[in-house]
């Protein structure tokens, strides 16, 4: 009869263990639906990171900008660096820009600048 009572008293210990485990408050899982905006946004930055590292790779883009004193390396780790909606911007800039065309408007930018300086120094 003593062997049936430490049996029971162990097995009570442990069950009262296990209820005041299982009555404890926990964290719940916080799960939701992913938008099909937020997944092809996400796949939309991943393609114009891939597009920007072969642009990157051209030896032409390359030349050009030891041309303009950059380390191509720096260029790439500034790229790598930009969040999602600023690579995919710079890719649709870059794609969408004809060859020679942003030149022209950087000029005329460049160009009105000088004009504004020289007439305020003219005033002074």
């Amino acid at each position: 009869m003593e062997s049936i009572r430490r049996y029971t008293r162990t097995t009570g210990i442990i069950m009262a263990v296990m209820m005041l485990l299982i009555s404890t408050p926990y964290q719940s899982a916080l799960a939701s639906l992913i938008n099909t905006e937020t997944v092809l946004a996400e796949s939309q930055s991943q393609e114009a990171r891939d597009y920007l590292k072969q642009f990157m790779a051209r030896e032409d883009v390359r030349s050009a900008l030891i041309a303009h004193g950059i380390d191509p390396l720096e260029a790439e780790a500034r790229i790598s660096s930009l969040s999602d909606s600023e690579v995919i911007e710079l890719a649709d800039q870059i794609e969408n820009l004809p060859a020679g065309q942003g030149a022209l408007g950087l000029v005329i930018a460049v160009l009105v600048i000088i004009v504004l300086v020289l007439v305020i120094m003219k005033l002074k």
